[in-house]
Formats: C-alpha cells, sequence, structure tokens
C-alpha cells in the first residue's frame, strides 16, 4: 500500500486545482493520505477534506512558525478537537529556529501543550523540528519522564544525534523528498540508520518536490519517488520498502482501520 503521511491540501497553491491533485494521486497509487493541520484558523478546512474523502484523515495542531497566535491554546482546546471523526493525530507542532517567525520560548510553551494533548489522547504526536536539536531533545526526555506518548519526527533532516536519542526514546521517522535532493548527504545518512521498523514516507506537499520533480509544486502523486528513494538508501527492494512503511504508519496511526481489516 503507497501512503502519504503528511500532506497539507488546505494550503492555497492547490485551490484552483484540489479535486485534480487528489484524483491525481488516487491514479499513482496512493491509498490513504494525512492531511495536517498547521494553525486551528485552518482546521475547518483540514477536518473538511478528511470528511469528504474516505481515503484522507487528518491532524489538529498548529506549526511552530505559528505558535505566536496560539499562546491561549490549551491541551484541552486540542483533546476536544481531536474527539471529531477522522482525526488521527496531533499536530504540527514542535520547533523551528531556523526562521524564528514565533519567539523561541513561545515555541517551547505550545509545543508542550501539544505534548500534553498527546499523552492524554494516545494520539501520535507530528513534531516538526529545525535547527533545534538539543532543546527538542531535551524536551522530548522530559516529557517522556512525565508520562509516555508516541512521536513521529516529520519530514527528519536534523542531526544524528537528535535522531539517535529520539529512536531510543521510541521515535518514528519520515523520509520527504529531501533524501533525493543530490546535496542531502547528511540526510541520507541518518535515514541509513532509522530505526527499520518505524519509517514511513511523506510528501509534505505542496512543498518540497522529490527529484524528478523538485522545483514544482510537490503533490501525493509524487510520493513513489520518496519511495523509491528510501529503497535505494537502505538497500531494500521497493516491494519490501512498501511493506515495511505501510506496517509502520499503521503501528504509529492505529485509529485508522488497516483496510485489509474492514
Amino acid at each position: 500500500m503507497i501512503i502519504d503521511s503528511h500532506v497539507n491540501l488546505h494550503a492555497p497553491q492547490f485551490d484552483e486545482d484540489r479535486d485534480a491533485v487528489i484524483d491525481r494521486a488516487r491514479s499513482a497509487g496512493v491509498k490513504l493520505m494525512v492531511e495536517i493541520s498547521d494553525k486551528l484558523s485552518t482546521f475547518e478546512a483540514t477536518h473538511a477534506l478528511a470528511m469528504a474523502h474516505p481515503d484522507i484523515w487528518c491532524t489538529v495542531g498548529a506549526h511552530p512558525h505559528e505558535a505566536k497566535d496560539h499562546l491561549t491554546l490549551t491541551a484541552a482546546d486540542l483533546i476536544g478537537l481531536s474527539q471529531r471523526p477522522r482525526v488521527v493525530g496531533i499536530g504540527e507542532c514542535g520547533l523551528d529556529f531556523h526562521y524564528d517567525l514565533s519567539p523561541r520560548d513561545e515555541q517551547i510553551a505550545v509545543f508542550r501543550t501539544h505534548v500534553a494533548a498527546s499523552r492524554e489522547t494516545g494520539l501520535p504526536l507530528v513534531v516538526h523540528t529545525r535547527e533545534a536539536d538539543d532543546v527538542m531533545g531535551q524536551i522530548l526526555a522530559e516529557e517522556q519522564a512525565r508520562g509516555p506518548f508516541r512521536f513521529l519526527m516529520h519530514c527528519y533532516t536534523s542531526g544524528a544525534e537528535l535522531a539517535e536519542k529520539a529512536a531510543e526514546m521510541g521515535a518514528w521517522f519520515s523520509v520527504s523528498g529531501i533524501a533525493s535532493f543530490k546535496a542531502a548527504h547528511d540526510v541520507r545518512e541518518v535515514v541509513r540508520s532509522m530505526p527499520p521498523d518505524r519509517i514511513i514516507v511523506e510528501t509534505d506537499c505542496p512543498y518540497l518536490a522529490p527529484v524528478p520533480h523538485r522545483g514544482r509544486r510537490n503533490e501525493p502523486a509524487f510520493i513513489g519517488h520518496v519511495l523509491q528513494t528510501l529503497a535505494d538508501v537502505r538497500g531494500w527492494s521497493l516491494a519490501d520498502t512498501e511493506v515495511r512503511t505501510t506496517d509502520a504508519f499503521f503501528n504509529l496511526f492505529d485509529r485508522i482501520p488497516r483496510p485489509e481489516l474492514t
């Protein structure tokens, strides 16, 4: 089964042809997509996509760029929204110290709110981290000590040390089109060391289109290129990679029933 674990189909880049993009994904063999919430002001659009399509599920949360606008967000708010049908995860949330579009202390506070919601609901946490390895590693360790929660290091491009720490805490990892970029040697090196039973794939569309589509608007139909890149990097067959990533996906997003069991 081909699954795109991270799409942003509510994004304005798809306003002109959203239905066609979804149709192309299906034609390319994509069986499931997870539509990601990046801020609560667009959550209704995100949730509506999941409600309208049997092969789309969604998350609820706020990206670290948006933390400054979510300072009053509570874990109870997230928990309440997570009870809606077809919501299967908390996030995208985390830390982004590259752009610093929200103050770092506010990013940290809002991230911890998401962790609390993930712990309470049992839903997986979709974690964004960029140029914040030390702080992210410290927060994950502190929060795990308060009580366990499952988490996904989405579109992982951070360092090997954080990857090792996160893996020891039971993290899943998702691989994106960045792994196919010619200069992404460090990313591929980390991918080689990820836990083989906890790797999934994503497009993060409309961003980060994989080779040979780099520079274009990304879309879920391109996820096969990411899957092939992962196979090449790990030395797995494409069929084996598909099985491994499918199993890992359903082990993480366990609110989604496996189609063969429904």
